[in-house]
């Protein structure tokens, strides 16, 4: 598990990309990814490109990050989700939370 985050230049976006298993073991890194920002950024991406796996630990995770950048007006918005990962979130309903693609 690997999550590495990517400010463009003018830090109005926040790429947080989750390599391996997204669970709890991912939840300080997840977290210190963006709450260690000196300004937000206006968008929040997740990039699930190579996640493997997610549990609801992790739902609950980006849920943390969803009110965190509604605290500030920022959207959040999840990227490159496999088949699997998709069908996780769609479970849990998170196409209505989250714009998703």
């Amino acid at each position: 598990m690997a999550i590495v985050q990517e400010l463009n230049t003018d830090r109005t976006r926040l790429t947080i990309n989750v390599t391996g298993r997204f669970d709890f073991s991912s939840h300080r890194d997840f977290r210190e990814s963006y709450e260690g920002l000196e300004s937000s950024p206006d968008l929040f991406t997740i990039n699930l490109k190579d996640t493997s796996y997610l549990d609801s630990s992790a739902l609950g995770m980006l849920l943390l990050l969803r009110d965190h950048a509604n605290a500030s007006s920022a959207e959040v918005e999840i990227v490159n989700c496999s088949p699997e990962v998709r069908k996780i979130l769609a479970i849990s309903n998170f196409e209505q939370l989250f714009a998703i693609h």
